[in-house]
């Protein structure tokens, strides 16, 4: 598992630019076979004899040295040779992970485009059996050998791995656990020359760079008790070991996928929010006498749903009906009435224009000078506790609507409320479970197809009844909501284009971000070679060619 931590780490560190060192990359040969005797002794203890047969690649760097993981950092006795010429063991173990040690090849170091075996021997392995899960009176034996890094090995492997039973135990006595895949489920067994029972499994056309398990259990009562290791209750600097190999490549991974899409996200919200930051800074009460719409730019609504609810404004007013609704275009009033907001007057000015980029660009004029004003309007009061009084407001408007007994009542508290309802982040939802509802008087104004018979009243709405399905006058409250919303989506397509491209050219303006300033930094990074082991019980070893040489 650690093994394969280890290679994403290094995908990490090799897409993202870390500096590596060449010369581990160099490494590139075939493992043609792999050779290791396992013998469980009788004292408790681990003994290993690997043979590596190599074939360097024409192009590879020689292989110079072998580093040797083992699976405890209790061993001893360990030796080396090729062909029976002894080889130096080095202290200097550059494999990913638990501990181990080097062979320097010297003289003995194969060339590109040649042949060698390495034979190691490992005389003493100590705290590798473990209790049977299935069965208390037996010892768990489990290994793992050696595998190298994929970047280093290719081609197929002949991988043989035999285990040699304690001294005295009985052919009908261990049992062998699940092979690895590619392997037969059942080993070949035997009695040896020394008279010790084997299992052994081969696999002609195994991966070098594969982490392959083996396992068997044998009658604990062939070794001393004191051999097996118990695990405490919790061992707190196992779970750290165990967790440092994720850490560091959640680390990895966070610093340079995580931060990037994270940055990403942030970067694109804070293009949304085109408050000033001044607007923040706290001042002390509420700043009342807001109208919706610039309520709504100070809660930082979605700049369509603002646009639409200037245009029910305006429309509401008589000083504009829609003539089009796609493309929207709309019938100015030549004589504008009064009590127009600026934002109003402007936002008819720019719709008297024809050509649609100048009028797009007036809308984003339009929209500037409405935030700007907003801001100047909350100098010196508190941003939080307006928010908390105008969100009070909205909440109220809805109070009332949704309590209001009949359609007429319910209906006109719409009509009175409606931008206030639209700063509601459920409008949509509240807008269609409120049942049939009469709609204003306005209405046709804002739909040019719709067409209402019933005479109006006094109260300006029409006398029409929900129950008469011939008459005009009524919509049920998902129709109505999907009018509304019909408005927000024509303005997001038709008017403004693309509505995040539009805000953030607000937002360029009204709250633009600080400039970036330029600095350097230098980094170096040294690659380490090889591969890491892990496993949960008896170990394992692992070896890798000539790590960061």
């Amino acid at each position: 598992m650690k093994q394969k931590l280890f290679a994403i780490c290094l995908v990490f560190l090799l897409t993202f630019g870390l500096v590596t060192g060449v010369s581990a990359q160099s490494y590139f040969f075939n493992l043609d076979q792999e050779v290791v005797n396992v013998f469980w002794n009788e004292d408790g203890t681990l003994a290993l004899d690997y043979q590596f047969t190599f074939t360097n690649s024409p192009g590879g760097h020689v292989i110079d040295f072998v580093d040797v993981g083992v699976p405890t950092g209790q061993f001893s006795d360990v030796s080396a040779d090729v062909n029976g010429n002894p080889l130096t063991i080095s202290s200097d173990f550059q494999g990913q992970g638990g501990s181990g040690f080097s062979v320097d090849m010297g003289a003995y170091a194969i060339q590109p485009g040649q042949s060698g075996t390495v034979h190691v021997v490992v005389g003493k392995v100590e705290n590798v059996l473990y209790k049977d899960d299935d069965d208390e009176a037996y010892a768990s034996a489990v290994f793992t050998p050696n595998w190298f890094g994929s970047e280093f090995v290719s081609g197929v492997t002949d991988l043989t791995v035999t285990y040699h039973m304690p001294p005295g135990v009985q052919p009908s006595e261990p049992r062998w656990h699940a092979a690895p895949s590619g392997f037969p489920s059942e080993p070949q067994t035997g009695i040896g020359a020394d008279g010790r029972v084997f299992y052994s499994w081969n696999n002609p056309a195994a991966s070098g760079s594969t982490q392959y398990t083996f396992g068997a259990s044998f009658p604990k009562s062939y070794i001393p008790e004191s051999a097996i290791v118990t695990a405490p209750p919790f061992d707190f600097s196992a779970l750290i070991g165990a967790m440092m190999p994720l850490l560091f490549c959640g680390i990895f991974a966070f610093m340079f996928i995580g931060m990037p899409i994270i940055g990403v996200i942030q970067g694109k919200k804070r293009k949304m929010q085109y408050m000033p930051p001044k607007i923040a800074i706290e001042g002390h009460g509420i700043k009342r006498g807001l109208t919706a719409v610039e309520s709504a730019i100070l809660m930082e609504q979605p700049l369509d749903k603002v646009m639409t609810m200037v245009l029910f404004g305006a429309i509401k007013k008589n000083a504009a009906s829609v003539k089009t609704r796609d493309p929207l275009e709309l019938d100015i009033v030549s004589a504008q009435p009064e009590g127009l907001h600026q934002y109003e007057t402007d936002f008819l000015k720019a719709f008297k224009n024809p050509d649609k980029k100048a009028r797009q660009k007036e809308l984003q004029d339009m929209m500037i000078a409405l935030v700007k004003s907003v801001s100047e309007k909350m100098r010196g009061f508190s941003r939080k506790e307006t928010l908390e009084y105008y969100k009070a407001i909205m909440e109220k408007a809805w109070q009332q609507i949704e309590a209001a007994n009949t359609p007429e009542v319910k209906s006109q508290k719409l009509d009175e409320a409606l931008e206030w309802t639209m700063l509601d982040k459920d409008y949509d939802d509240r807008t269609r479970r409120m049942g049939p509802v009469f709609v204003p008087m306005w209405w046709g104004r804002y739909n040019p197809t719709y067409s209402s018979r019933p005479l109006s009243t006094g109260s300006g709405l029409p006398t029409s009844l929900p129950s008469q399905p011939s008459g005009g006058g009524s919509l049920p409250g998902a129709d109505f909501a999907a009018q509304m919303v019909t408005g927000v989506q024509t303005f997001s397509s038709k008017v403004l284009g693309n509505v995040n491209t539009f805000t953030e050219k607000v937002t360029g303006a009204t709250n633009p971000p600080p400039k970036p300033t330029s600095s350097g930094r230098s980094g170096s990074g040294r690659s380490g070679g090889g591969c890491a082991c892990a496993c949960a019980c008896a170990g394992c070893a692992c070896a890798c060619a000539g790590g960061g040489r």
